[in-house]
């Protein structure tokens, strides 16, 4: 990646821009903040702040280095999770192979820190995103990018805007989890339709097969581990059928956050092939984890022995209400907190620098700004009182805040993690 832009993020001035941060740092750049090692808690930060751990950030990083080197998988975590170049540096120097994304927009961002290996997990038929892929492949010969194709039509559209191309775009067939899934040709004969016509198509380059397991109607283990072994043999028809000649190694990729365990299981089954394989796995909310979503869905749960990775996100916002004995009201809604999936889970509760588990009290409900607190007769809670919000799904998290401080246990803060969506 590229230092010189990662070290322009620390040139950028804090200002109103972004949210939580101490209102007497304006002016200041974001690396001279972070040299101040303030204390989220008694540092000037304004609630609701979000805030990453770095212990925990940590953890997963290498958690997931050592389960993926452990099962001889390659790894491009999906960024669109956090769309945070820091993070992605950080992930690239824990061992990914590159990084996965979903949109143009996402690759421009990859791209202008110097991501050299891009997997992105979509169709791409925009012409205008593909003539500047095609110039970026151009201008870099290390620049290396492959996507998703499911039509026949999405070929013929992709190769007329890549006409004049100088390299060719690599592509992998997309096979559906099932009927009712998102993307993805449903059949075997359709892949192989495909696969064909971009055999014929100048511009493009067939390099391999993806799907996304987590898409699989009804799923459980067996019709997750059933719908993976359809992806490797139709790796290995396309491979007898010649499809992949002339290229280096055959992309097999899959795997989100929820059976990545299984993905691990079945590439271990792929056959030998004219090519080497690039075993890929994508999952990608590791990272920050989460209280909910991912937390009761890791596949770690059903493989304890591999280890576990910790929630690293914590909202933390401030009682600005108690108007009855049951309810209380805290300054963080919509706008601060993921609730796509879950509400937030109230854990811990702040007062005079002492911190207690949150007892009694749970988020019943989301406005904009504010969040609805249930409270029993065992809620000691105040107007004032700072409470700590577990968050579920990250991927709906990273994009409400775009400097979120890293903190260490005891609330220094030592880095902000700058992010673009």
């Amino acid at each position: 990646m590229r230092n010189e832009a990662l070290a322009r993020l620390a040139e950028e001035r804090v200002d109103h821009r972004f949210k939580g941060l101490p209102p007497d740092a304006d002016g200041l750049t974001v690396g001279e903040l972070a040299a101040q090692r303030r204390n989220l808690f008694t540092g000037g930060f304004t609630t609701p702040v979000l805030a990453l751990s770095a212990e925990r950030l940590e953890h997963n990083l290498r958690l997931m280095e050592t389960y993926t080197a452990r099962h001889g998988l390659a790894f491009a975590p999906h960024g669109k999770t956090s769309m945070a170049p820091q993070l992605f540096r950080r992930q690239i120097e824990h061992g990914a192979w590159g990084i996965t994304l979903a949109v143009p927009h996402q690759v421009r961002v990859a791209r202008a820190f110097g991501v050299e290996r891009i997997f992105l997990a979509n169709e791409l038929v925009d012409a205008a995103a593909l003539r500047w892929v095609a110039a970026e492949l151009a201008a870099d010969p290390s620049f290396r990018l492959v996507c998703y194709v499911d039509s026949v039509r999405a070929v013929e559209l992709m190769d007329a805007a890549l006409t004049g191309a100088e390299r060719p775009v690599e592509v992998v067939v997309e096979l559906g989890a099932g009927e009712g899934a998102r993307t993805g040709a449903r059949t075997e004969e359709e892949c192989a339709r495909i696969a064909r016509a971009v055999a014929g198509a100048g511009t493009l380059r067939l390099v391999g097969v993806a799907g996304y397991e987590g898409e699989v109607p009804r799923a459980d283990p067996e019709r997750v581990r059933a719908y993976l072994r359809r992806l490797v043999a139709l790796a290995a028809d396309l491979d007898k059928a010649g499809l992949f000649a002339g290229g280096e190694e055959i992309v097999v990729s899959a795997g989100g956050s929820a059976w990545f365990d299984a993905v691990a299981e079945v590439f271990a089954e792929i056959p030998s092939l004219s090519l080497p394989v690039l075993k890929l796995l994508r999952s990608g909310a590791y990272v920050s984890h989460d209280d909910g979503h991912y937390r009761e869905i890791t596949p770690f749960n059903r493989v304890p022995q591999e280890g576990a990775l910790e929630p690293a996100f914590r909202l933390w916002a401030q009682v600005v209400s108690r108007p009855t004995a049951e309810q209380a009201f805290a300054n963080a809604g919509k706008r601060d907190a993921a609730y796509d999936l879950h509400l937030p889970f109230a854990q811990v509760v702040r007062r005079d620098g002492a911190e207690r588990p949150a007892t009694g009290v749970t988020v019943t409900g989301l406005s904009d700004q504010h969040a609805w607190l249930a409270t029993t007769a065992e809620a000691d809670l105040r107007v004032g009182d700072w409470i700590g919000l577990g968050l579920s799904h990250p991927c709906t998290s990273f994009d409400k805040w775009q400097l979120i401080p890293v903190a260490q246990a005891d609330g220094t803060v030592v880095d902000y993690v700058r992010t673009f969506f």
